[in-house]
């Protein structure tokens, strides 16, 4: 099993020593929620490490999200082979730390934005919020402010977001009627409007769109177990979405938000409700504006209260602002290289980070450590950080490596959520409500134009009677301002009426979306 008892506390296995390492390292789950790093240079052995925790745990009915950016974490549905050179290895290994391995499956759902290599994940575009929508389509300081315009108006005026079409409607609605907008609002241009259209053009080719609509998903469906009693782990198909780092980063960063703002309160738990692993976390950083890094730093503070965990996975810890990884309990430090003056700064200050052991200098350590080890750092009793220490890392239980498109469509073929994200919904919402709004001024200026057509044909013929000698006539009055009323200037006339009567309720967002959409 993954998981051990370790007195009174319940923990996770991570790796042991040998000559020359330190003692067996256990991650206690009691202290599981109070978050992690897996930092190291590529190749040194995160993914592994990532695997063998998500399986403990998984074993330990702790349910887990985590994000497949290589396409080599499905093997977690499908137990480890006892035969060829990597048994091999893995049994040397295992004698080494002692460890009795015993290979094993861990109950999986597979999620893809996609659509293809797992169940669809969406969100609707309110739930996004005009914060984060804004990071993904990249929009300026001005843009910015016009989509907030937009979502504001979405609310007051009961016009639901719920897909891109939605969106793009709505945009043009404020387009057309951007005096009267901005007389409410503040100034909106519609070269600003042209170019957030742009933007989620670019998405849209970027096969974005696929992620905004409903059914929405369900975040309990993201905290089941199995009926054995083990944590499902949810893995999202992210190796195509890598090709777009920004919309995966923002996704990812939604639903740690959702998480945030939907679950309860549980102080601290004995074990985790959710582990979240954020792979590549630096995407969430890169470029990131101080807001929005100061927001996930309260989430990364306040979520554990929650009972969710969040584990980064990176490169560098020098990719994590400091103040979210001071939050960072739990800890597996890979081989970093230095062949840089940079680089050696980033593993002075790496090595800085943990508590000192009198046996060996830790950045050293974190600089000869090879492929498989770490320098380790897990929270003890009462929540101190343990004195860093040299592992062998576990060999995993489960497959290590992809699995083929057989084996992945068995496990969708068996999911408990297979059939419920498949079909997409397309209820009545912003764009069905414009287009109708917008029939409606349509029909009512043509019939206006048939009331002024009939009135002028009206006038010619009483004109024509009073050359007769019976009198002048006296036309309808009827502006001409009326007359010249186009269908927008009459939609936008309407809409202007609107805006003097309605309050509006706003609709509720994610944290991120409504504490920042909302100024």
């Amino acid at each position: 099993m993954a998981t051990e008892q370790t007195g009174e506390a319940e923990s996770i296995f991570i790796g042991g020593g040998g000559e020359g390492y330190g003692l067996p390292q256990r991650l206690l789950l009691k202290y599981g929620n109070r978050h992690g790093l897996i930092a190291g240079a590529t190749g040194t052995g995160k993914t592994v490490t990532l695997q063998i925790l998500a399986e403990g745990f998984s074993a330990a009915g702790v349910p887990v999200f985590m994000a497949d950016v290589k396409g080599d974490l499905a093997g977690i549905s499908a137990p480890g082979s006892a035969e060829g050179k990597l048994h091999d290895a893995f049994t040397k290994r295992a004698a080494q730390i002692g460890l009795d391995l015993h290979y094993r499956s861990f109950p999986v759902i597979f999620w893809d934005l996609f659509g293809e290599k797992g169940h669809p994940v969406r969100a609707t575009v309110a739930e996004m919020g005009p914060l984060l929508l804004s990071r993904l389509l990249e929009l300026s300081e001005a843009q910015e402010g016009v989509l907030n315009v937009a979502f504001r108006l979405s609310d007051e005026e009961e016009l639901p977001l719920l897909d891109l079409k939605d969106l793009q409607a709505l945009l043009t609605f404020v387009a057309e009627n951007a005096q009267a907008i901005s007389a409410r609002y503040g100034l909106v241009s519609k070269e600003s409007v042209g170019a957030i259209q742009r933007r989620l053009l670019v998405l849209e080719n970027e096969g974005g769109a696929g992620l905004f609509g409903e059914p929405a998903l369900d975040l309990m469906d993201l905290m089941t177990v199995d009926p054995s009693g083990a944590g499902r782990i949810s893995i999202l198909a992210a190796d195509r979405l890598m090709h777009s780092p920004r919309l995966y980063a923002t996704f990812l960063l939604w639903l740690l938000s959702e998480l945030f703002e939907a679950l309860p309160e549980v102080g601290d738990p004995d074990k985790p409700k959710l582990v979240f692993f954020f792979d590549e976390a630096h995407l969430l950083f890169t470029d990131a504006p101080k807001a929005l890094i100061s927001k996930v730093e309260q989430v990364a503070r306040l979520i554990r209260s929650k009972g969710v965990g969040v584990y980064f996975i990176t490169q560098n810890p020098a990719d994590v602002p400091d103040n979210i990884l001071g939050q960072l309990g739990n800890r597996v430090q890979h081989a970093l290289r230095a062949f840089t003056a940079k680089d050696q700064k980033d593993l002075a200050k790496a090595a800085e980070t943990y508590r000192p052991n009198p046996r060996f200098r830790i950045n050293e350590a974190i600089r000869d450590v090879g492929t498989g080890e770490a320098v380790t750092s897990l929270l003890e009793a009462k929540g101190i950080p343990g004195i860093a220490e040299r592992t062998l890392i576990r060999p995993p239980s489960s497959q290590l490596g992809p699995i083929d498109d057989a084996a992945r469509a068995a496990v969708m073929a068996g999911s408990p959520v297979r059939g419920k994200y498949e079909q997409v919904l397309d209820r009545e919402s912003a764009f069905e409500k414009l287009r109708a709004r917008a029939e409606t001024a349509a029909r009512e200026a043509a019939e206006l134009e048939a009331r002024q057509a009939e009135e002028k044909r009206e006038f010619e013929r009483a004109r024509r009677y009073d050359g007769q000698g019976y009198g002048t006539p006296k036309p309808r009055t009827t502006s001409a301002s009326s007359r010249s009323d186009s269908i927008g200037e009459a939609f936008a006339k309407s809409f202007a009426r609107q805006l003097g009567t309605r309050s509006g309720q706003a609709l509720v967002r994610g944290v991120l979306g409504s504490l920042f959409g909302k100024r």
